[in-house]
């Protein structure tokens, strides 16, 4: 068998694979029910209500999204039924490791109040421990008191937050893109990458992913909505999360 000597001089066994690429390991349309479950999380009290993060939110048990579009309902001027699904307590039961990619197609409307979210929430260590910032990352949230806005942060290792503008268009499809990296979380847009945090989640993180829309309370500069509005929406589609797979085995 003739050796084989690359550029740089050094010889390679022709017969070994070059290392696999990322391969899909969570590809399920929200109406899965044995991947998803609706309007139940433990990143909210057990009344599905959050008053004290600002949020107008009442989950209730199975309200979810019709198809890909999330709609949020008022219920009264201090509450609405939002729409959420998370892989916690599911029969799949699915969690990201670190150097996972999330990735989603995201549809945005600037109606006042709304604010749509994908993050990530980590289950308890046990001994009533918690993971650092409860294993949340924020792939996105969005705010329409400044339209093309994005903010996107790491409560698992916080420190470097972004909140950049001119990255989206509402009512123009953009593919948002996360690595949930050891030593750096990377967002990108559009293929673009527009932040990187230096953090990263460490080698011990894991976390169910969460896709939502709550309604703005009005605090922290966030409007809540007009008093004529009864319901507000934002779609989603196409969430996947790949993984790189390990190299293999030399023949």
């Amino acid at each position: 068998m003739t050796e084989v000597i690359p550029p740089n001089g050094s010889p390679t066994d022709p017969t070994a694979s070059e290392p696999a690429g990322p391969v899909v390991v969570f590809d399920a349309p929200f109406s899965d029910r044995s991947q998803w479950a609706a309007g139940t999380s433990s990143a909210y009290p057990p009344d599905g209500r959050n008053s004290g993060d600002n949020k107008l939110d009442h989950l209730v048990p199975g309200f979810g999204p019709d198809g890909d579009t999330f709609t949020a309902v008022r219920e009264n001027p201090f509450s609405w039924r939002t729409p959420l699904v998370t892989t916690e307590n599911t029969q799949g039961g699915f969690e990201l490791r670190p150097e996972d990619v999330l990735e989603a197609q995201c549809l945005l409307t600037a109606t006042q109040g709304t604010w749509p979210a994908i993050w990530t929430w980590g289950r308890d260590l046990g001994g009533g421990r918690s993971q650092p910032g409860h294993g949340e990352v924020d792939v996105l949230e969005y705010h329409p008191d400044h339209p093309r806005m994005l903010e996107l942060s790491n409560h698992v290792n916080p420190g470097n937050p972004a909140y950049l503008d001119g990255l989206v268009t509402p009512g123009t499809w953009f593919t948002v893109s996360c690595r949930f990296g050891t030593h750096s979380v990377v967002w990108s847009v559009d293929g673009r990458e527009v932040h990187a945090d230096g953090q990263g989640v460490g080698t011990d993180w894991w976390a169910w992913i969460i896709v939502n829309l709550s309604v703005s309370a009005g605090q922290w500069g966030h409007l809540r909505p007009r008093p004529d509005v009864r319901r507000i929406s934002w779609q989603v589609r196409g969430l996947r999360v790949l993984r790189d797979s390990p190299s293999p085995t030399a023949l």
